[in-house]
């Protein structure tokens, strides 16, 4: 074990940094609205499975099975808004705490390898890297699925290392890892923790060590019970889930270009090997430190040595950190979250090239000082850029919460109930924030239809669509909000009240 002392007063500096971003980030989680389309998405999702009570199978709107994910993200969403209201902060608070989670295990990695200075560095580089932060207050997936692949990871490690009962017991957390993961993204977990500890074991010729220290038999029997239920239940209530899943989302999503059998988006095309820049720069600021001591030749040398020699620590560290880029190199449909589960190792990596003397050879106090001026940066560029959110500006500008707001806000108390209609496209955020009370029409003939009753509805039109209203539609609204995106337009009280008597008259 390393001990770096990084001494009492950057110590105690990065101590403040590293509470101070998870303050920030738990502070903000509900002071700007979800984001249309993954957020909101998301979101409506596990707004409809509390909604309904079905926590079987996700749904993507009423009645419509959500085939395109397993529930353990939407579990975790709606069983917090169940404690807590069904708002903002509620919904990404469970991405939060995976993030947490997965610090957690990085801290106690970094500390019985190395030190516990070395544990605070590795910890506050995931903390500050964009794509982890980014992803700890937001509502998607891949949180779930990075604290699966994490404890996997961080388990087999402590498990190989740890004698007697306690590394027995980090055998079966290994296996409860793989179970998270199954049930957070489905079988892409197993292979990005498969892939670089069966590369390990290999180079490292470990296979008899990974035979005898892991419980193979009541570990696999432990994935089986806590995740296949939920698979067999899934196929039984909604048959084909396991034909769409396993083949179109896990084999045509990343082997056929532009996959057109996605049945709740678009396939995300990129050149193939595009996910190494992802990876880049969803790493930033810290992806950098590597690139500037990746051409000194005395850097490249050291790390090669350290590659191949001991007890295989670098080793596992590259290849974890490198495994989504390796798997998806080839993949014609790929997100730049798909980085994430790689980003603890990374952090640890960082750590061992600025501290452990990879990179800067006996100047650890140089590192320290490095890292905290890094991390104050950006706890400044993340704080004016949560604030510019806040306020309204860039992924909060899509959101329908405000014009759902003013929907409800333009309504008299003497006004009978009207419906709230988009034209053409309903935006995710609009379902969540009506609490699915928005209506779609798909054309003006629907439009028509359910505007043909005796109250004051409302029509939410995109700016780029209102001059094809035609001339009929116009006449009988007037505008009351308007975003950068959206118009809302009421119907005129007395046109509706023409109609009505008009109707009457006839009958």
């Amino acid at each position: 074990m390393i001990r770096e002392n990084a001494g009492k007063p950057f110590r105690r500096w990065l101590w403040t940094l590293l509470i101070s971003f998870g303050l920030l980030r738990l502070a903000t989680l509900g002071a700007y609205p979800l984001a249309d389309t993954t957020e909101a998405r998301y979101g409506n999702i596990a707004r409809l499975m509390l909604e309904t009570g079905d926590w079987v199978t996700p749904q993507y709107s009423h009645g419509v099975p959500f085939w395109g994910k397993p529930p353990l993200s939407t579990w975790l969403a709606a069983g917090s808004m169940k404690l807590f209201g069904m708002n903002e902060f509620a919904v990404r608070l469970p991405s939060f705490l995976l993030a947490l989670a997965a610090m957690i295990l990085v801290w106690h990695m970094a500390e019985q390898q190395r030190s516990r200075d070395h544990a605070m560095a590795a910890a506050l580089i995931l903390a500050t890297s964009a794509l982890f932060f980014v992803s700890s207050g937001a509502v998607m997936t891949d949180p779930a699925l990075s604290a699966g692949t994490t404890l996997c990871m961080t388990a087999f490690w402590q498990a190989l290392n740890t004698p007697g009962r306690a590394g027995r017991l980090w055998g079966y957390a290994f296996f409860i890892g793989v179970a998270v993961g199954l049930l957070a993204k489905g079988p892409v977990a197993v292979v990005l923790t498969a892939l670089p500890i069966g590369l390990w074991t290999l180079l490292q010729r470990r296979w008899w060590d990974v035979w005898q220290r892991l419980p193979w038999l009541g570990g696999l029997t432990l994935t089986v019970c806590l995740s296949v239920p939920w698979y067999a239940l899934a196929e039984h209530k909604t048959p084909g889930f396991l034909d769409y899943f396993l083949i179109g989302e896990h084999w045509k999503r990343f082997t056929v270009p532009g996959w057109k059998g996605d049945l709740y988006g678009n396939a995300h095309v990129r050149p193939k090997g595009t996910i190494w820049l992802y990876g880049l720069a969803c790493s930033l600021p810290w992806s950098s430190a590597l690139l500037v001591y990746l051409p000194k030749r005395e850097f490249r040398s050291g790390l090669l040595k350290r590659l191949s020699i001991g007890d295989g620590w670098i080793l596992y560290l590259t290849l974890w950190a490198t495994a989504p880029m390796l798997f998806f190199t080839l993949a014609g449909n790929i997100l730049w979250t798909y980085v994430l589960p790689g980003l603890p190792a990374l952090a640890l990596l960082t750590a061992e090239v600025m501290i452990a003397g990879s990179g800067l050879s006996g100047k650890p106090m140089a590192a320290f000082k490095a890292l905290s001026w890094g991390a104050s940066l950006f706890l400044l560029i993340f704080a004016v850029a949560l604030g510019w959110i806040a306020m309204g500006n860039g992924p909060a500008e899509r959101s329908q919460m405000r014009l759902i707001a003013a929907y409800h806000g333009t309504r008299g108390p003497d006004q009978e109930k009207g419906h709230l209609i988009y034209l053409f496209k309903r935006p995710f955020s609009a379902e969540f924030y009506s609490k699915g009370k928005a209506l779609l029409a798909r054309n003006f003939k629907e439009a028509e239809k359910l505007l043909d009753d005796k109250t004051i509805d409302y029509l939410a039109v995109q700016s780029k669509n209102l001059d094809r209203l035609p001339e009929v539609l116009t006449r009988r609204f007037n505008t009351v909000y308007k975003t950068e995106e959206y118009y809302l337009l009421m119907e005129k009280v007395a046109s509706a009240r023409a109609e009505i008597d008009l109707k009457n008259d006839g009958g």
